[in-house]
Order: C-alpha cells, then sequence, then structure tokens
C-alpha cells in the first residue's frame, strides 16, 4: 500500500470510530453494532472505499485486539471474584454451553438436517464474541454482581466451547469414516498448550511489571505482555484467546506490588478495536442471508432460544437473584471470530459437510454481530434498572 494511502485510511477508520463513539453515547447504541456497520458501508458489500491492502491488516488486528481483551477478562477472574460468583459463573457457563449444543443440535435435527452437520452447527453455536462482550460492557460502564459475572462467564466459556467442538468433531468425524482419532489430542493440546504459555508469560510477568517504575505498569510493559503472548501462540498454533486469559488471570491474582496491572491496555486498546471491528464489518457479506433458508433462520432462533434457557437454567442452579435470570443469555449473544475459526476447521476436516458448516456460519455471524451487542447492552441496561440488583 502506498504511504499517502495507508495514513489517509487510517486516518478515515479512526474518524469513523470516534463518530461511531460519539453517536453510542447520545443514542445507547452499542459502539460495536456501529464500527460494524460502518464497515459493511465502507466494505464490498457496500461502497467499496477500503483499499484491497487494508483487509491484509485483519489477521493481525484480530489476534492483537482478541489477544488484549482476553487478558483484561482473565483479569476480571480476581480471588474475589470468583470467591463471590464463582458458583454462578461455573454453573451458567457450563448449562449455556451445553444447554446450547443440545437444542441446536436437536432442533436442526428435527427439522431435517443431516445428523453430522446439526452436531457441528451446535458445537459451534457454544461460541462467544468476546470483544463484542466486552466493549458493550465498558460502553455500558457496567459493574456489580451481573457485569462481574457476565464477565466471568466470557473468560471461560470459549475454552468451554473449544473442549465441546474438539469432542463433537471427533465423533462426527467417527460417524463420516474420517479417520479423526487425533482431533481429540489436538484439542487437548491447543488447550492445554495455551494455558502452560499463559502461565510461562504470566508468572515472571505478575513479578516484573511496576518494577522498572515504581507504581503501575508502564504501556510498554503492558504491551510488551500482550505481543509475546499472541506472537507465542500463533507460533506454537495454540489458543491466543486461552493463553492471554490465563497470563491475565495469573498476573491479577499474584502480582502484589500494584494494583492495576491492566490500567495501561486500558488506555491503548480502544484504536485497536476500532480498526478490528470495522475491517470485521467490511468482512461480512450480509447478502448471504438470504442464502441460508430454513436452515439459517432455524440455526439462528435456535441458538438465541438457547443461549437465552441455558443462562436462565444456569443461574436458577447457582441461585443468582431472581431478577438477574433471563438476562444473563441475551448478554452473551454476540458470536464472531472463534466460531469462525471453528468453522473453518471442519471445513478442512469434513469435506462432504464442511462447505456447508462454513457458509452458514459466516452469514449467521452477520446477524449476531450486529444484534449481539444490541441484546447485551439491552441486558445489562436492564438489570442496572431499578429493581435490577434486587436481593435474593
Amino acid at each position: 500500500m502506498e504511504l499517502d494511502v495507508f495514513f489517509l485510511t487510517l486516518g478515515a477508520l479512526f474518524v469513523a470510530g470516534l463518530a461511531a463513539d460519539e453517536i453510542g453515547r447520545r443514542t445507547r447504541l452499542p459502539r460495536v453494532t456501529l464500527l460494524l456497520a460502518c464497515g459493511i458501508i465502507a466494505g464490498e458489500a457496500g461502497l467499496d472505499l477500503l483499499p484491497d491492502a487494508a483487509q491484509l491488516w485483519y489477521e493481525f488486528l484480530s489476534v492483537m485486539a482478541l489477544t488484549m481483551v482476553a487478558f483484561l477478562l482473565g483479569g476480571s477472574l480476581t480471588r474475589k471474584t470468583l470467591r463471590e460468583h464463582g458458583r454462578e459463573i461455573m454453573a451458567i457457563s457450563l448449562t449455556i454451553v451445553l444447554g446450547t449444543l443440545g437444542l441446536v443440535a436437536a432442533g436442526l435435527w428435527a427439522i431435517g438436517v443431516d445428523p453430522a452437520l446439526a452436531l457441528i452447527l451446535g458445537a459451534i453455536a457454544t461460541a462467544t464474541a468476546p470483544a463484542a462482550t466486552q466493549d458493550v460492557l465498558r460502553q455500558a460502564r457496567a459493574h456489580g454482581p451481573f457485569a462481574d459475572t457476565v464477565r466471568g462467564i466470557v473468560a471461560i466459556d470459549d475454552a468451554w466451547g473449544l473442549i465441546v467442538f474438539g469432542v463433537v468433531l471427533a465423533v462426527v468425524g467417527g460417524m463420516n469414516g474420517a479417520g479423526m482419532d487425533g482431533v481429540l489430542t489436538g484439542a487437548a493440546r491447543d488447550l492445554l498448550g495455551a494455558v502452560l504459555l499463559g502461565a510461562v508469560i504470566g508468572v515472571p510477568a505478575a513479578f516484573l511489571t511496576g518494577r522498572l517504575s515504581k507504581g503501575e505498569p508502564s504501556q510498554a510493559e503492558a504491551l510488551g505482555v500482550v505481543f509475546l503472548c499472541a506472537g507465542a501462540a500463533v507460533w506454537l498454533e495454540v489458543s491466543f484467546l486461552i493463553a492471554g486469559m490465563t497470563a491475565g488471570a495469573i498476573v491479577v491474582n499474584t502480582a502484589r506490588h500494584h494494583l492495576r496491572p491492566f490500567h495501561e491496555i486500558e488506555h491503548v486498546q480502544w484504536p485497536f478495536m476500532i480498526l478490528f471491528f470495522i475491517l470485521a464489518g467490511a468482512a461480512l457479506r450480509p447478502g448471504e442471508l438470504a442464502e441460508l433458508g430454513l436452515v439459517g433462520a432455524g440455526y439462528v432462533v435456535l441458538r438465541i432460544v438457547a443461549r437465552i434457557a441455558g443462562g436462565w437454567l444456569g443461574a436458577v442452579l447457582a441461585g443468582s437473584p431472581r431478577p438477574m435470570r433471563p438476562w444473563y443469555g441475551m448478554a452473551l449473544l454476540p458470536q464472531a471470530g472463534v466460531a469462525v475459526g471453528m468453522a473453518l476447521v471442519a471445513h478442512e476436516q469434513l469435506p462432504g459437510i464442511g462447505q456447508a458448516v462454513l457458509t452458514l456460519t459466516i452469514a449467521s455471524t452477520v446477524v449476531f454481530e450486529v444484534l449481539g451487542p444490541f441484546a447485551a447492552y439491552v441486558a445489562l441496561r436492564r438489570v442496572s434498572s431499578p429493581g435490577g440488583t434486587a436481593p435474593r
């Protein structure tokens, strides 16, 4: 890309992000949805204003932005949060993941979808969009028991989703005679390797950050930890989400010489998120929604129902305050990159049904990326309204 085009593109994207932030503040619309809409308008599906080379930034930005988000979400898993909300986090995250798998797979099978395809789509439906959810929480300035629990759920439910997807992929591979014996081993390596990597980076980071200069860590320290985590995860081919989350959880629970190890990452994160969400919107193809048909509509409706029902059931089992119970599922509707990553793996390993999985996942992402943040914002506003935090 020519240097002038590079700077003009960056400048235009940041101005669009500033406008989305201001509109979101005035209208209470989620800025994630606004940024995605900007991307759709500017991308190939709209006015095709972005230079082709800009799409090459997306892979770097997605890894970078999502590792930052994972690190911050890991930082929400403090001992205090786990002590006060750990039961809710575990119960709700597990019931949502298992409920989504069961209801989506069974519902699609009931309307005539091939059982193998239904199982894979059910597994993919368990994935969330941690970046979108985290940004809605920040935009809404959400604090308190409900917000803390949602942060904890988002931090770990993609780990459950990856485990479920690995198991289902192995089962479907066996059904199709694809010889998928190594899938479970690969999934275990991905998850355990990411946890180990997060620990290898998180333990020394917890000791070193904030010591070079007295007080909170500098931006250089914060970015150094995140970049190392992202780069090592990509190099080792393990989950950068799980690695970042693990490192963040270790730092926040073991560092004793400063109070806010994530302060500088919070400051620098937003410019990355602007570029990430606009380019994500530019990559979406709303026209593909028309090709989904009954299967696509069924997938979207079943996932919404499953998230809401699973969140309510988990909240009941955990003894959450009654006014909060209906809203956990809505707060966890966003779905994006993790689901598409799962679909790409299925496309590669299951040639018989992989193309259908990929097409449906990418198309349905449009729905959940645009409407999911709005649903999450509504849930947070409802819970924070009078009566939303009523005692048990």
